[in-house]
């Protein structure tokens, strides 16, 4: 059965990668026809002045947790009393109260720069298979111009099971943070990385999972310590 989304051609490649952070499974997010057939296991490419078509094998995988609606997301930390912190207020929960900041960017961007004692476990990274769906995928990525297209991490949750118990304190950062709270442009707030990672950690059984508002970005803004590993 064919999947079929649609993305426009006039989307910025900085637009793109970062709903793509957001749900990186989701091409609806993006302007691309994908069209599949059972017959042919390659693909083709057009590009015409509004749309990139795709013609594959690939037929899109069941939506995880981390796609659902972000509306279904947000009500589901606020009834949680998931609460935001700004950035001075998480490093003192971490020197006073033994909080955890879990760094979800990727690993390259964590070992460039970090709050310092921060745990990163990255909750999406490059895509890594090569079946005719992920060939779409980074094919569509690849047309707009990002030549390293994400896909949500399969071993997140297990990866933060090993690192962090479930009874721990724990602010979750990614780089710009988003929202939960609702503005004019925003009724809903601003989906982030970290935000989605909040929802899987209390949809998983942690108890106590806060998030950082205004994300690392704003840790260095306040000049907050930084670590790096190089």
């Amino acid at each position: 059965m064919a999947a079929l989304t649609s993305v426009s051609a006039g989307s910025t490649s900085a637009s793109l990668q970062h709903r793509f952070h957001s749900t990186p499974k989701e091409l609806a997010y993006v302007t691309c026809s994908l069209a599949t057939s059972v017959k042919r296991r390659s693909f083709s490419l057009s590009n015409n002045s509004s749309t990139l078509r795709i013609r594959c094998a690939a037929t899109k995988p069941a939506k995880s947790p981390a796609e659902e609606d972000w509306s279904t997301k947000r009500a589901y930390l606020l009834e949680k009393r998931v609460r935001s912190v700004e950035a001075k207020e998480a490093f003192r929960l971490q020197k006073e109260n033994n909080f955890v900041i879990l760094d979800v960017r990727p690993e390259a961007e964590f070992k460039e720069a970090h709050p310092e004692g921060a745990i990163n476990v990255q909750i999406y990274r490059l895509i890594k298979e090569w079946t005719a769906w992920d060939i779409a995928r980074r094919a569509a990525f690849a047309f707009f111009g990002i030549f390293s297209g994400t896909e949500e991490n399969p071993e997140f949750l297990q990866l933060v099971e090993s690192k962090i118990n479930k009874d721990a304190k724990i602010i979750v950062a990614c780089s710009s943070g988003g929202t939960m709270k609702p503005t004019q442009n925003l009724p809903e707030g601003q989906q982030s990385r970290s935000l989605i990672a909040a929802y899987l950690l209390v949809l998983n059984g942690y108890t106590n999972v806060f998030h950082l508002e205004g994300g690392i970005y704003n840790w260095y803004k306040e000049e907050l310590p930084t670590a790096s590993e190089e």
